[in-house]
């Protein structure tokens, strides 16, 4: 996930739910039964379907997501109170967020964590690439810096050691001379079809039909990817909040733990328990 406060409107697709429900209103209410998760794609639906399940017979709550098509309005959703939680982002996101949003979301548990891949359709593997190819890379401040990384990660660039989150700004070296181009991450799976490659987050390239086997390069997980482990955010005087606590009760599971499994292979990873070495 993860552009990141560029302005704009955002469409909201149409809430999906899990169980006979009432109609959402503008305002979500903390003591409630019934809670609204925001998700951005729907690659998680049928995630969101397991957990709720769970919920509903441990825990007696009704779980409701509202699907937003980008990363940029989930937060600001949460901290007004219009939804219950959210879960998008990584750790850094969420920090990166609250730096210009006075600390007003919070991490309260941990999901997944799903690697960022570099994807071509006309190199076989990071060798491949030649002089003046175009690559394309999420233009949100913490998914650009990641991409960032991905490709010296890769070898085909380097970096300023000294840039925490890196900028195209901070690339020291680029001896094929790429063409790194920056784009909405909503956009980089289109794109991948007019550059020679693209980084793209998970959740796009799933909504986007896009096989990690397409894939050439896939991020490491590593004690660096702490930050990037995605997670359930609450707004901050509700961090305590026992229902919500319970929703992530919920999630944290061997049944949502076998689903992912399942169903993402290798593209996302059960996080909660995780030991990164």
């Amino acid at each position: 996930m993860s552009k990141l406060f560029k302005a704009g409107v955002v469409s909201v697709a149409a809430g999906l739910t899990f169980g006979s429900l009432p109609v959402l209103t503008n305002v979500a209410h903390a003591d409630s039964k019934t809670v609204t998760v925001g998700v951005v794609g729907t690659s998680d639906n049928d995630l969101w379907k397991v957990v709720a399940k769970t919920a509903k017979k441990k825990y007696g709550i009704t779980i409701k997501t509202k699907v937003f098509t980008d990363y940029t309005q989930p937060n600001q959703a949460v901290a007004s109170g219009s939804i219950d939680l959210n879960a998008f982002q990584h750790v850094y996101f969420l920090d990166n967020w609250n730096a210009s949003n006075k600390n007003s979301v919070v991490s309260i548990g941990k999901t997944i964590i799903a690697p960022i891949r570099l994807y071509s359709t006309t190199r076989k593997s990071v060798k491949d690439f030649k002089k003046g190819d175009k690559i394309v890379i999420p233009n949100d401040a913490t998914n650009e810096g990641r991409a960032l990384t991905l490709l010296q990660t890769a070898g085909l660039i380097k970096l300023n050691p000294k840039a925490k989150l890196p900028t195209p700004k901070d690339i020291t070296s680029n001896k094929l001379n790429l063409k790194i181009t920056a784009v909405d991450a909503s956009q980089t799976p289109s794109a991948l079809k007019s550059s020679d490659g693209a980084v793209i987050n998970n959740t796009y390239s799933e909504d986007a039909k896009i096989s990690n086997k397409e894939s050439i390069y896939t991020e490491p997980v590593n004690k660096a990817s702490s930050q990037w482990i995605n997670l359930i955010a609450a707004k901050k005087s509700q961090k305590n909040n026992k229902v919500y606590r319970e929703v992530v009760k919920a999630y944290q599971t061997q049944a949502t733990k076998n689903y992912i499994k399942k169903t993402y292979g290798k593209s996302e990873v059960a996080a909660w328990d995780i030991k990164l070495k």
